[in-house]
């Protein structure tokens, strides 16, 4: 009996095939798990799910018929981050397990209400934070954990957005009101990379940027009738060339946030949507040393200074990074694989919904003092309670935060 037709593999559903669906094919290849549903009432869905992931899938227009439908034991949550609140609460509460697309929510009340409902129902719940798994944050934090740079002290990151105005300001991602802002969108992802790298959670932001490019643009189109793989393209430069904007353009395109870690660290994330070039710069600095890399993929290094020198091209150590050739696609397949073994087995996961949360809730409050002239702002804390129950046995030995 072939894997796709055997009844003892997990029953998958897709809740979303839009730009980020690809990811759970991976599912297919795992030999663990088939994909029996979608969910999704765009008119084009029926016709990309099947040509994702083949034909026979049972289509649904909305999560309530799927649950009541029944069948389904495991869904991939990859709609629009607003929607996701409602998704998962409702998928987790009928016993369905959810791997939910990062960033877990746009709001921290909605985050929040995720977490409420994986503590009281006990049903898994996984985000996928695949940077936690690509090869240059492994590197990093391999290097950390051997005690190369001692004890972390600060974080700096430069992430150079290149193609920002593709990936950000052609659809909803560029309207406030269902994505709040690009330091949740886009840095929600380094900013829980930030907590990982230095096991410590923020508590203080401030944050500062603006609309500084794409808002004079205005060539604009609603796309909610295609998908960002059609309007991408490397000729759209240089940024001001853009066309086809999302109708509404009241997000940031350059932004930066001051953090303030538990235990006295601190850190700082930049982001600005119209560079040439695509990739993420980290410098973390230790009592020992500091490293640093250069891109962030295969054929990128990182360099490891640990003694006192005025310049030094070369590091006194250097690491190759290894994966990642297409960009995170190496990531995903871990990621995913990860939430199957964490359903299935009940393995510990390197991902963590608490530090999800947590880098949301930092890009919140990094957006309103932005929006506020810069005002210092609290980053809220979970409930311990639901800290306690959700995080039992979620993470190896060693790994903190999440």
């Amino acid at each position: 009996m072939t894997g796709l037709l055997n009844p003892a593999l997990l029953r998958v559903a897709v809740v979303g095939v839009g730009a980020r669906a690809g990811l759970v094919r991976h599912v297919t290849d795992s030999g663990r798990a088939r994909i029996v549903a979608f969910v999704d009432p765009a008119p084009y869905a029926e016709a990309r799910a099947a040509d994702l992931f083949g034909r026979g899938l049972i289509g649904y227009r909305g999560v309530r018929q799927l649950i009541d439908a029944g069948g389904i034991d495991a869904a991939f949550v990859v709609s629009p981050d607003d929607t996701h609140a409602s998704i998962a609460v409702d998928l987790l509460h009928a016993g369905i397990a959810v791997y939910l697309e990062k960033p877990i929510a746009t709001t921290v009340s909605d985050a929040d209400a995720i977490l409420a409902a994986a503590a009281s129902t006990g049903t898994p719940l996984y985000v996928g934070h695949n940077m936690r798994h690509m090869a240059v944050v492994h590197t990093m934090k391999g290097i950390i954990n051997r005690g190369e740079i001692g004890d972390v002290k600060a974080i700096w990151c430069r992430h150079f957005v290149g193609n920002g105005g593709d990936y950000y300001f052609k659809d909803w991602h560029a309207d406030r009101s269902k994505s709040t802002g690009l330091l949740l969108q886009k840095g929600a992802h380094d900013i829980d990379v930030i907590h990982y790298l230095s096991g410590r959670y923020t508590q203080l932001v401030t944050g500062m940027g603006g609309l500084s490019l794409y808002g004079s643009i205005t060539d604009r189109r609603d796309n909610s009738d295609r998908l960002m793989p059609e309007w991408f393209s490397l000729e759209n430069w240089p940024p001001l060339t853009h066309k086809g904007l999302n109708p509404v353009v009241d997000v940031e395109d350059i932004s930066m946030v001051h953090m303030q870690l538990d235990a006295g660290l601190f850190a700082s994330y930049e982001q600005c949507h119209y560079t040439p070039d695509y990739w993420r710069n980290y410098t973390v600095i230790g009592t020992e040393g500091r490293l640093e890399n250069f891109g962030d993929s295969d054929g990128g290094i990182v360099r490891v200074w640990n003694h006192r020198v005025t310049y030094q091209r070369q590091g006194d150590r250097e690491y190759d990074i290894r994966g990642d050739a297409g960009g995170h696609g190496d990531a995903d397949a871990r990621t995913v694989n990860e939430f199957l073994d964490f359903v299935l087995d009940g393995a510990d996961t390197v991902t963590s919904p608490v530090a999800s949360r947590n880098a949301v809730a930092t890009g919140v409050a990094a957006t309103e003092s932005l929006r506020a002239g810069s005002m210092p702002m609290p980053v809220v804390p979970v409930d311990p309670a639901i800290v306690a129950r959700l995080e039992t046995c979620r993470q190896p030995a060693g790994e903190s935060p999440g």
